[in-house]
């Protein structure tokens, strides 16, 4: 343990026994140490965090807290207890047929009841491919209905994958091409496997935009904030999706997948992913490989979701010399972010 300890980029030895200033202090920089952080989570034995440089002096600013999950910020609110609702199917096999309550929405082909019997799962369920989600999805743009703790079914349910949490080993390294950070994985990925979700701190709408305006460089920002708008709707009954959406903010508290470059050819996309349907407005982002990745490649997204600067947004950004140039170095590199 105190050969582990000493591995901290905040080595804060033992805790002092002097004045309460000291134990203070002590505390205050145990509570920064990103090694501590990354210590507690629950998946920290079997899909452990890294944190490696070879390249320069840099480390992770000591400003930056890892969480395991989102966090709601000043005046977001996930829904009450009385308008929440989950599967009651008591065999985990139902939980892949359009009757679970938790996928009556993934299908939106069809609103005939009869129709329950109809597979609408979005993951393979057996053999070498379980868990992995189904091809025909991967370049698709639709949610991701999951069960989870609301639900009858069990921990195991193959319809929750993204639930049960990050099963990879990842490690957060100093590139070597001045892009700053990267993160690899220390493990083969197959296509269609979940990686990690994207997590941070949940801000209403006119806070994203006051952060955008106190930083120093907006596009900077735009980089670690997420628009939670994948059913942001004017005609919505529900009010909480009407108008501008809420987002997440990574730049200072967030996972592993806050240090994720961008590609315009990325092994990784992301995905709206829904638990309970009365949290659709806090739904969770989720990372899944697209193509086969092998142990130490380099994880990346695409920040634009192929946007392409031909785009009436990117050509407006331009006119204002506000154009952010992309160093992913790819054979399909668009030349800008946006």
């Amino acid at each position: 343990m105190e050969a582990a300890t000493e591995q901290h980029f905040f080595y804060h030895g033992k805790e002092p026994s002097g004045s309460k200033a000291a134990i203070k202090a002590f505390e205050k920089e145990r509570d920064s140490c990103h090694w501590c952080q990354i210590r507690q989570f629950p998946n920290n034995k079997k899909a452990p965090i890294t944190i490696v440089n070879e390249e320069d002096d840099a480390v992770l600013p000591s400003t930056f807290r890892f969480l395991q999950d989102s966090k709601l910020g000043s005046g977001v609110q996930a829904a009450e207890d009385s308008f929440r609702s989950g599967c009651e199917c008591r065999d985990d096999e139902e939980c892949q047929y359009r009757g679970c309550l938790c996928l009556q929405e993934q299908d939106d082909d069809s609103d005939d009841e009869s129709q329950a019997r109809k597979k609408v799962y979005m993951y393979h369920t057996h053999g070498s491919k379980a868990g992995l989600l189904r091809s025909k999805h991967l370049s698709s743009k639709r949610p991701i209905y999951e069960c989870h703790e609301g639900c009858a079914c069990s921990t195991d349910c193959p319809n929750r994958v993204v639930e049960r949490g990050r099963k990879v080993p990842l490690e957060i390294f100093r590139t070597s091409n001045k892009r700053g950070w990267g993160v690899r994985s220390l493990v083969d990925i197959k296509r269609g496997q979940f990686v990690d979700k994207y997590v941070g701190e949940i801000i209403t709408p006119q806070e994203a935009e006051r952060r955008r305006n106190a930083s120093d460089i907006a596009q900077r920002k735009d980089v670690y904030l997420f628009a939670l708008d994948k059913f942001t709707d004017q005609e919505s009954p529900d009010p909480r999706l009407r108008g501008h959406p809420l987002e997440i903010d990574g730049e200072f508290m967030s996972g592993p997948t806050r240090f994720i470059n961008h590609s315009c050819d990325p092994n990784l996309r992301i995905f709206a992913r829904v638990g309970d349907h009365a949290d659709k407005h806090i739904h969770s982002i989720a990372m899944f490989a697209i193509k086969d990745i092998k142990r130490m490649e380099e994880l990346t997204f695409d920040y634009v979701d192929g946007v392409s600067e031909e785009d009436d947004d990117a050509k407006d950004a331009s006119k204002h010399g506000h154009m952010v140039r992309c160093l992913c170095g790819s054979n399909k590199c668009r030349g800008f972010l946006w």
